[in-house]
Protein backbone atom coordinates (compact mmCIF):
# COMPACT_ATOMS: atom_id res chain seq x y z
CA UNK A 1 0.00 0.00 0.00
CA UNK A 2 1.08 3.59 -0.64
CA UNK A 3 1.12 6.79 1.39
CA UNK A 4 -1.19 9.54 0.09
CA UNK A 5 -1.73 13.13 1.18
CA UNK A 6 -5.00 14.82 0.20
CA UNK A 7 -4.91 18.59 0.54
CA UNK A 8 -8.38 19.99 1.10
CA UNK A 9 -9.30 16.54 2.37
CA UNK A 10 -12.12 17.96 4.48
CA UNK A 11 -13.86 19.34 1.41
CA UNK A 12 -16.49 17.79 -0.82
CA UNK A 13 -14.21 16.14 -3.38
CA UNK A 14 -11.19 15.74 -1.12
CA UNK A 15 -13.12 13.87 1.58
CA UNK A 16 -14.55 11.45 -0.98
CA UNK A 17 -11.04 10.76 -2.30
CA UNK A 18 -9.56 10.36 1.18
CA UNK A 19 -12.27 7.95 2.27
CA UNK A 20 -11.85 5.72 -0.78
CA UNK A 21 -8.07 5.62 -0.32
CA UNK A 22 -8.54 4.64 3.34
CA UNK A 23 -11.05 1.96 2.28
CA UNK A 24 -8.41 0.55 -0.08
CA UNK A 25 -5.94 0.27 2.81
CA UNK A 26 -3.58 3.10 1.91
CA UNK A 27 -1.99 5.39 4.48
CA UNK A 28 -3.84 8.70 4.18
CA UNK A 29 -3.01 12.16 5.51
CA UNK A 30 -5.55 14.96 5.20
CA UNK A 31 -4.45 18.60 5.15
CA UNK A 32 -7.23 21.12 5.74
CA UNK A 33 -7.76 24.37 7.66
CA UNK A 34 -11.56 23.89 7.43
CA UNK A 35 -12.10 27.37 6.01
CA UNK A 36 -14.33 25.80 3.36
CA UNK A 37 -14.03 22.10 4.23
CA UNK A 38 -16.20 20.60 6.96
CA UNK A 39 -15.25 18.33 9.84
CA UNK A 40 -18.45 16.33 9.46
CA UNK A 41 -17.27 15.25 5.99
CA UNK A 42 -14.54 13.13 7.56
CA UNK A 43 -15.99 12.39 11.01
CA UNK A 44 -16.99 8.82 10.15
CA UNK A 45 -13.52 7.80 8.96
CA UNK A 46 -11.13 10.29 10.63
CA UNK A 47 -9.91 7.55 12.97
CA UNK A 48 -8.43 5.77 9.92
CA UNK A 49 -6.44 8.75 8.59
CA UNK A 50 -3.93 11.29 9.88
CA UNK A 51 -5.27 14.85 10.07
CA UNK A 52 -2.89 17.81 9.80
CA UNK A 53 -4.81 21.01 10.38
CA UNK A 54 -3.50 24.05 8.55
CA UNK A 55 -3.46 25.99 5.32
CA UNK A 56 -1.67 25.15 2.09
CA UNK A 57 -0.30 28.69 2.37
CA UNK A 58 1.65 27.62 5.48
CA UNK A 59 4.88 25.84 4.59
CA UNK A 60 5.37 24.35 8.06
CA UNK A 61 2.00 22.61 7.79
CA UNK A 62 2.95 21.12 4.44
CA UNK A 63 6.38 19.98 5.60
CA UNK A 64 4.74 18.14 8.49
CA UNK A 65 2.15 16.52 6.21
CA UNK A 66 4.32 15.55 3.24
CA UNK A 67 7.17 13.73 5.00
CA UNK A 68 7.25 10.12 3.81
CA UNK A 69 4.39 10.57 1.33
CA UNK A 70 4.38 8.82 -2.03
CA UNK A 71 1.66 10.88 -3.71
CA UNK A 72 -0.07 14.20 -3.08
CA UNK A 73 -3.57 14.80 -4.46
CA UNK A 74 -3.97 18.58 -4.36
CA UNK A 75 -7.65 19.39 -3.93
CA UNK A 76 -7.34 22.47 -1.70
CA UNK A 77 -8.63 25.65 -3.32
CA UNK A 78 -11.01 28.54 -2.89
CA UNK A 79 -13.87 27.40 -5.13
CA UNK A 80 -16.55 29.40 -6.96
CA UNK A 81 -16.42 31.66 -9.98
CA UNK A 82 -18.66 34.20 -8.27
CA UNK A 83 -16.51 34.37 -5.14
CA UNK A 84 -13.41 34.99 -7.27
CA UNK A 85 -15.13 37.86 -9.07
CA UNK A 86 -15.84 39.45 -5.69
CA UNK A 87 -12.45 38.66 -4.11
CA UNK A 88 -9.80 38.05 -6.81
CA UNK A 89 -6.80 38.63 -4.54
CA UNK A 90 -7.99 36.03 -2.06
CA UNK A 91 -8.67 33.59 -4.91
CA UNK A 92 -5.13 34.10 -6.19
CA UNK A 93 -3.55 33.76 -2.73
CA UNK A 94 -5.13 30.42 -1.92
CA UNK A 95 -5.26 28.89 -5.38
CA UNK A 96 -2.05 30.09 -7.02
CA UNK A 97 0.28 30.93 -4.13
CA UNK A 98 -1.04 27.92 -2.21
CA UNK A 99 -0.32 25.61 -5.15
CA UNK A 100 3.17 27.01 -5.62
CA UNK A 101 3.77 26.44 -1.91
CA UNK A 102 2.56 22.83 -2.30
CA UNK A 103 4.87 22.29 -5.28
CA UNK A 104 7.88 23.52 -3.36
CA UNK A 105 7.01 21.37 -0.36
CA UNK A 106 6.42 18.15 -2.33
CA UNK A 107 9.67 18.59 -4.23
CA UNK A 108 11.59 19.09 -0.98
CA UNK A 109 9.90 16.07 0.61
CA UNK A 110 10.77 13.70 -2.22
CA UNK A 111 7.15 12.94 -3.11
CA UNK A 112 6.83 10.83 -6.27
CA UNK A 113 3.97 12.70 -7.94
CA UNK A 114 1.45 15.52 -7.51
CA UNK A 115 -2.04 15.30 -9.02
CA UNK A 116 -3.69 18.72 -9.34
CA UNK A 117 -7.42 19.43 -9.26
CA UNK A 118 -7.66 21.72 -12.27
CA UNK A 119 -10.84 23.16 -13.79
CA UNK A 120 -12.78 23.12 -17.05
CA UNK A 121 -13.37 26.84 -16.48
CA UNK A 122 -10.00 27.32 -18.21
CA UNK A 123 -11.75 26.70 -21.56
CA UNK A 124 -14.03 29.70 -21.12
CA UNK A 125 -16.98 30.11 -23.45
CA UNK A 126 -15.42 28.83 -26.66
CA UNK A 127 -18.28 27.65 -28.90
CA UNK A 128 -16.56 24.48 -30.08
CA UNK A 129 -17.75 21.33 -28.31
CA UNK A 130 -16.59 19.04 -26.85
CA UNK A 131 -13.67 20.69 -25.11
CA UNK A 132 -10.33 19.13 -26.02
CA UNK A 133 -7.14 19.61 -24.01
CA UNK A 134 -5.33 21.08 -27.03
CA UNK A 135 -7.66 24.13 -27.05
CA UNK A 136 -6.20 27.42 -25.88
CA UNK A 137 -7.35 28.66 -22.49
CA UNK A 138 -9.90 31.49 -22.43
CA UNK A 139 -10.43 32.43 -18.80
CA UNK A 140 -13.57 34.45 -18.06
CA UNK A 141 -13.15 34.77 -14.30
CA UNK A 142 -10.35 35.19 -11.75
CA UNK A 143 -11.11 31.67 -10.56
CA UNK A 144 -10.54 30.27 -14.05
CA UNK A 145 -7.33 32.29 -14.39
CA UNK A 146 -6.06 31.04 -11.03
CA UNK A 147 -6.69 27.39 -11.88
CA UNK A 148 -5.06 27.79 -15.30
CA UNK A 149 -2.04 29.36 -13.59
CA UNK A 150 -1.85 26.34 -11.27
CA UNK A 151 -1.71 24.07 -14.31
CA UNK A 152 1.14 26.07 -15.79
CA UNK A 153 3.11 25.92 -12.57
CA UNK A 154 2.67 22.15 -12.48
CA UNK A 155 3.87 21.81 -16.06
CA UNK A 156 6.78 24.14 -15.33
CA UNK A 157 7.88 22.03 -12.35
CA UNK A 158 7.88 18.94 -14.51
CA UNK A 159 9.84 20.73 -17.22
CA UNK A 160 12.30 22.51 -14.90
CA UNK A 161 12.87 19.93 -12.18
CA UNK A 162 11.58 16.65 -13.58
CA UNK A 163 9.04 16.51 -10.77
CA UNK A 164 6.05 14.41 -11.85
CA UNK A 165 2.77 16.32 -12.08
CA UNK A 166 -0.63 15.52 -13.59
CA UNK A 167 -3.42 18.08 -14.04
CA UNK A 168 -7.01 16.84 -14.05
CA UNK A 169 -9.55 19.31 -15.43
CA UNK A 170 -12.80 18.66 -13.57
CA UNK A 171 -16.16 19.30 -15.22
CA UNK A 172 -18.98 20.24 -12.78
CA UNK A 173 -18.56 17.66 -10.08
CA UNK A 174 -21.54 16.80 -7.86
CA UNK A 175 -22.46 14.28 -5.21
CA UNK A 176 -22.70 13.63 -1.46
CA UNK A 177 -21.16 16.18 0.96
CA UNK A 178 -21.37 19.11 -1.44
CA UNK A 179 -22.35 22.12 0.66
CA UNK A 180 -25.73 23.63 -0.35
CA UNK A 181 -25.74 26.42 2.25
CA UNK A 182 -23.33 29.01 0.87
CA UNK A 183 -24.32 31.68 -1.64
CA UNK A 184 -21.40 30.33 -3.68
CA UNK A 185 -22.56 26.72 -3.64
CA UNK A 186 -22.78 24.65 -6.81
CA UNK A 187 -26.10 24.26 -8.55
CA UNK A 188 -26.83 20.56 -7.89
CA UNK A 189 -26.91 20.63 -4.06
CA UNK A 190 -28.85 23.89 -4.10
CA UNK A 191 -31.47 22.48 -6.47
CA UNK A 192 -31.81 19.25 -4.49
CA UNK A 193 -32.18 20.87 -1.08
CA UNK A 194 -34.63 23.43 -2.43
CA UNK A 195 -36.83 20.75 -4.00
CA UNK A 196 -36.72 18.57 -0.89
CA UNK A 197 -37.87 21.59 1.09
CA UNK A 198 -40.68 22.31 -1.42
CA UNK A 199 -39.08 25.56 -2.57
CA UNK A 200 -38.28 26.95 -6.02
CA UNK A 201 -34.58 27.05 -6.97
CA UNK A 202 -33.10 30.10 -8.70
CA UNK A 203 -31.70 29.75 -12.21
CA UNK A 204 -29.39 32.48 -13.49
CA UNK A 205 -30.10 32.91 -17.20
CA UNK A 206 -32.65 30.99 -19.26
CA UNK A 207 -31.71 27.56 -17.91
CA UNK A 208 -30.56 26.31 -21.29
CA UNK A 209 -26.90 26.58 -20.32
CA UNK A 210 -25.48 23.08 -20.24
CA UNK A 211 -22.79 21.27 -18.28
CA UNK A 212 -20.97 17.95 -18.31
CA UNK A 213 -22.21 17.06 -14.83
CA UNK A 214 -19.92 14.42 -13.32
CA UNK A 215 -20.64 12.33 -10.23
CA UNK A 216 -17.89 12.51 -7.64
CA UNK A 217 -17.07 8.78 -7.69
CA UNK A 218 -15.78 9.22 -11.23
CA UNK A 219 -13.34 11.90 -10.07
CA UNK A 220 -12.18 9.76 -7.16
CA UNK A 221 -11.39 6.98 -9.61
CA UNK A 222 -9.52 9.39 -11.90
CA UNK A 223 -7.31 10.73 -9.11
CA UNK A 224 -6.28 7.28 -7.94
CA UNK A 225 -5.48 6.24 -11.51
CA UNK A 226 -3.55 9.47 -12.19
CA UNK A 227 -1.27 8.91 -9.20
CA UNK A 228 0.47 5.99 -10.88
CA UNK A 229 -0.44 6.00 -14.61
CA UNK A 230 2.98 6.05 -16.35
CA UNK A 231 1.91 8.04 -19.42
CA UNK A 232 -0.02 10.73 -17.54
CA UNK A 233 3.04 12.65 -16.33
CA UNK A 234 3.21 16.24 -17.54
CA UNK A 235 -0.29 16.07 -18.99
CA UNK A 236 -3.53 18.05 -18.68
CA UNK A 237 -6.48 15.64 -18.79
CA UNK A 238 -10.25 16.23 -18.87
CA UNK A 239 -12.26 14.35 -16.24
CA UNK A 240 -15.99 14.18 -16.93
CA UNK A 241 -18.60 11.90 -18.51
CA UNK A 242 -18.49 13.24 -22.06
CA UNK A 243 -22.15 14.33 -22.08
CA UNK A 244 -23.96 17.58 -21.31
CA UNK A 245 -27.33 18.46 -19.81
CA UNK A 246 -29.09 21.80 -19.45
CA UNK A 247 -30.10 23.17 -16.06
CA UNK A 248 -33.73 22.93 -17.15
CA UNK A 249 -33.28 19.23 -17.96
CA UNK A 250 -31.55 18.65 -14.64
CA UNK A 251 -34.41 20.34 -12.80
CA UNK A 252 -36.88 18.05 -14.59
CA UNK A 253 -34.82 14.99 -13.61
CA UNK A 254 -34.58 16.11 -10.00
CA UNK A 255 -38.31 16.80 -9.82
CA UNK A 256 -38.94 13.27 -11.08
CA UNK A 257 -36.48 11.77 -8.58
CA UNK A 258 -37.82 13.78 -5.65
CA UNK A 259 -41.45 13.31 -6.68
CA UNK A 260 -42.22 17.00 -7.09
CA UNK A 261 -43.20 19.45 -9.81
CA UNK A 262 -41.57 22.70 -8.74
CA UNK A 263 -40.71 25.46 -11.21
CA UNK A 264 -37.56 27.58 -11.09
CA UNK A 265 -37.26 31.31 -10.51
CA UNK A 266 -35.26 32.81 -13.38
CA UNK A 267 -32.81 35.66 -12.77
CA UNK A 268 -30.35 37.49 -15.08
CA UNK A 269 -27.21 35.58 -16.00
CA UNK A 270 -24.10 36.19 -13.87
CA UNK A 271 -20.76 37.60 -15.00
CA UNK A 272 -18.11 34.96 -15.70
CA UNK A 273 -20.54 32.09 -16.21
CA UNK A 274 -19.95 29.82 -19.20
CA UNK A 275 -22.89 29.00 -21.50
CA UNK A 276 -22.03 25.42 -22.51
CA UNK A 277 -19.45 22.91 -21.34
CA UNK A 278 -18.76 19.35 -22.44
CA UNK A 279 -15.59 17.30 -22.28
CA UNK A 280 -13.79 15.08 -24.72
CA UNK A 281 -12.58 12.32 -22.39
CA UNK A 282 -10.66 10.23 -24.92
CA UNK A 283 -7.32 11.33 -23.44
CA UNK A 284 -8.38 10.18 -19.96
CA UNK A 285 -9.41 6.83 -21.40
CA UNK A 286 -6.10 6.46 -23.24
CA UNK A 287 -3.66 7.67 -20.57
CA UNK A 288 -5.43 6.69 -17.35
CA UNK A 289 -7.63 3.78 -18.33
CA UNK A 290 -10.47 5.97 -17.04
CA UNK A 291 -14.11 5.15 -17.73
CA UNK A 292 -17.03 6.89 -15.98
CA UNK A 293 -18.54 4.35 -13.61
CA UNK A 294 -21.59 6.36 -12.52
CA UNK A 295 -23.91 8.04 -15.04
CA UNK A 296 -25.56 11.44 -14.64
CA UNK A 297 -28.97 9.94 -13.83
CA UNK A 298 -27.63 7.40 -11.35
CA UNK A 299 -25.49 10.09 -9.76
CA UNK A 300 -28.51 12.34 -9.23
CA UNK A 301 -30.43 9.48 -7.59
CA UNK A 302 -27.53 8.69 -5.25
CA UNK A 303 -27.10 12.35 -4.37
CA UNK A 304 -30.80 12.91 -3.66
CA UNK A 305 -30.79 9.82 -1.42
CA UNK A 306 -27.80 11.19 0.52
CA UNK A 307 -29.45 14.60 1.08
CA UNK A 308 -32.70 12.98 2.16
CA UNK A 309 -30.75 11.13 4.85
CA UNK A 310 -28.54 14.02 5.95
CA UNK A 311 -30.72 17.14 5.69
Amino acid sequence: MSSFVVTGGGGFIGSNIAEELANQGHQVTIVDDFSTGRRENIAHFVDRVRLVEGSVCDRATLDEAFGGADYVLHEAALPSVQRSVEAPLESNRINVVGTLNVLEAVRAAGVKRLVLAASSSAYGDQPSLPKVETMATQCLSPYAASKAACEQYCLAYYSSYGFETVCLRYFNIFGPRQDPKSQYSAVVPIFITKLLAGESPTVFGDGEQSRDFTYVANVVQANILAATAPNAVGQIINIACGDRYSLNHMLDELNRTVGANIKANYEPARAGDVKHSQADISKARELLGYEPSVSFGEGLERTVAWYREHM
